[in-house]
């Protein structure tokens, strides 16, 4: 397929701060070409950023006839993509409100425009957050990749380098997978990844997942809880990005940081975030942002990371660094 265009409004989808702040660990940007390839929904993209829209080109895709209709295969793709980056909110008008709300926020977004909230794939995701706990980006993005090429289907060699979907949950869940994995050098994770992977496919598989999208908000972290080796950080990652709680509001560092510094100074200084502090931190911004606090704060975390605070808004996308710190 050649390079097809999804038009939007101007400052409506940065790629720089969506695709390389901590969501999703399959993408990678050539500066030379100006261009993001990735991967999600069983295909290989291409992406580049265009003053009045995004254009994307599809490298393969394992997407079966039922999921294509070969007449109206572009439009099925270009649907893809719009609902990967939620491209149907109005962005710029849930920016004014929070800036309305917030000083901090009014401060940030004027470089941190556009930042979408990825639709993910709930059992990427899962994983992926899995093998994010107590690491850093580059391992984690390497560990992703060992999971799609050990147990993913092959969608396609792109200059000599070949690509995998995400494995489906079934095949992590098999006995052998945490020897296989601790051999990898996942470490104590292989434990959670194959243990969660079981747990799921003995609740319904994708099925589970769905539920989880329709109960409310704090109902579906309690399940996600349940899984081995999912915190409760974890678990709001989970529904933050891949099951459209987006009041959900991960507590890490960063985010506690950003709290006790600018909003709640009673929490300066503290060691340890325990559960009540959680708890607070996260109400404070549902309270602050109202029903998608998760997303509104997506902006502060990636003011907060250091890679992004040298940068204005007129720098391009050419200045995105290597190494990137985790969510």
């Amino acid at each position: 397929m050649g390079w097809q265009k999804i038009p939007y409004k101007a400052n409506e989808l940065q790629l720089l701060g969506t695709l390389n702040g901590g969501q999703s660990f399959r993408w990678t940007y050539n500066s030379n070409l100006n261009e993001w390839t990735g991967i999600f929904a069983k295909t290989l993209w291409k992406l580049q950023q265009i003053d009045n829209g995004l254009q994307y080109q599809v490298i393969g895709s394992l997407l079966n006839k039922k999921e294509i209709n070969e007449e109206v295969k572009e439009d099925t793709f270009t649907n893809l993509l719009r609902n990967y980056f939620r491209l149907d909110v109005d962005l710029s008008k849930h920016y004014k409100l929070w800036s309305e709300r917030d000083e901090l926020f009014k401060t940030a977004c004027v470089q941190f425009y556009g930042i979408r909230m990825l639709n993910q794939e709930p059992v990427e995701n899962l994983f992926s957050f899995i093998c994010s706990q107590n690491n850093h980006i580059s391992r984690i993005s390497t560990m992703v990749e060992k999971l799609c090429t050990q147990y993913g289907d092959k969608i396609c060699e792109l200059d000599g380098t070949s690509y995998y979907a995400f494995p489906e949950v079934e095949k992590l869940a098999q006995p052998k997978v945490e020897s296989k994995l601790r051999e990898l050098g996942f470490g104590y994770r292989a434990k959670f990844i194959q243990k969660s992977a079981e747990q799921i496919v003995d609740s319904g598989g994708e099925d589970w997942f769905k539920s989880l999208q329709e109960m409310k908000y704090k109902d579906a972290r309690a399940e996600l809880m349940k899984l081995c080796g999912i915190g409760p950080k974890v678990a709001d990652c989970i529904c933050l990005m891949s099951l459209n709680h987006l009041e959900a509001l991960p507590v890490d560092t960063h985010v506690y940081k950003i709290a006790a510094e600018n909003y709640l100074p009673h929490l300066r200084g503290k060691k340890n975030v325990t559960e009540k502090m959680y708890t607070e931190i996260g109400d404070h911004f549902r309270n602050l942002y109202g029903d998608m606090a998760g997303w509104a704060h997506t902006v502060l975390f990636c003011a907060d990371l250091k890679k992004f605070q040298v940068k204005d808004s007129n720098e391009n996308e050419s200045e995105v660094p290597k190494k990137r710190k985790k969510r």
